[in-house]
């Protein structure tokens, strides 16, 4: 199904970084929406939070979790939610999001996000967390597809599939990461394209990019690591077009970099390819 064409107004932003932070306040007038990390903030000094409220002030700012582990069957921390709940309503944001992911087994916290068995068990783990997170902060995350290196062992859904179930299963937005989504294609053998086609383009709310790098794989080959320190490669902004030109809703659209920082103005120029990007979609 194609988009109509004017149907959707469409927004690209950036996500906050301190190391951009002068480049951002300098032209807020080209970033229609900022991310924000938010386990940044749950310890923030007053004079930190009060920052980042005078910022939402100024331009639309989500909240980004990274450390919840919702997509578990170990039930969520009932403490970190209270701490987004608490952040919501300091910085009126307008949205907030988490992973599709584990980060903590066993009283182990892992310090990265984990990919679990794609299976109906951890489906229906992730659905329980999500509809707590939900109570607890007053409205529902966004949920984001990870990026993984390895296939999760014991898994007996694939990646379409598990996803598609906890989003239709907990009736919340999919973040859609397509940098996620082309490098778990492009390592396990699937097409970009048609693994994207095959998600419940109808409930993305949101969209990340970003860049990564190629590594040896054991055994041989290679495997594309999803680091955020490159540029977002042309193959990830033509699944944008992709999405846009099937998703009949508003995008807004998130480039995330976090390292190796270019200039503001690359900056600038890798949000008016998603721009671009965006327009070829709609109008085709």
């Amino acid at each position: 199904m194609a988009a109509s064409q004017g149907a959707a107004r469409d927004r690209v932003g950036l996500g906050w970084r301190g190391e951009l932070a002068a480049g951002i306040v300098s032209n807020l007038a080209q970033i229609d929406v900022l991310e924000v990390i938010a386990d940044d903030y749950y310890r923030a000094p007053r004079a930190g939070i009060a920052a980042l409220c005078s910022l939402a002030r100024q331009v639309p700012v989500s909240l980004h979790g990274a450390g919840m582990g919702l997509a578990s069957t170990i039930p969520a921390d009932p403490r970190r939610l209270h701490a987004m709940a608490r952040l919501m309503r300091q910085v009126q944001a307008e949205s907030w999001s988490e992973h599709l992911s584990f980060v903590r087994a066993g009283g182990v916290e892992i310090g990265h996000l984990a990919a679990p068995p794609r299976t109906p068990r951890s489906a229906a783990g992730a659905i329980a967390n999500i509809a707590l997170a939900t109570r607890i902060v007053g409205s529902a995350p966004l949920m984001e597809n990870i990026a993984t290196l390895v296939q999760p062992p014991a898994s007996t859904m694939d990646e379409a599939e598990w996803v598609a179930q906890i989003i239709h299963g907990a009736h919340v937005p999919l973040l859609l990461d397509l940098h996620n989504l082309y490098a778990n294609a492009v390592n396990f053998g699937d097409a970009p394209e048609q693994l994207l086609l095959r998600l419940p383009l109808d409930k993305v709310g949101a969209v990340h990019l970003s860049g990564g790098h190629w590594i040896a794989a054991p055994g041989g080959g290679q495997r594309l690591l999803d680091d955020h320190l490159h540029d977002v490669p042309p193959e990830v902004f033509d699944l944008l077009t992709v999405l846009a030109r099937h998703a009949p809703q508003s995008l807004t659209v998130i480039v995330e970099r976090d390292g190796n920082y270019p200039s503001f103005e690359h900056v600038l120029g890798q949000l008016e390819l998603a721009r671009a990007a965006l327009r070829a979609g709609r109008s085709a």
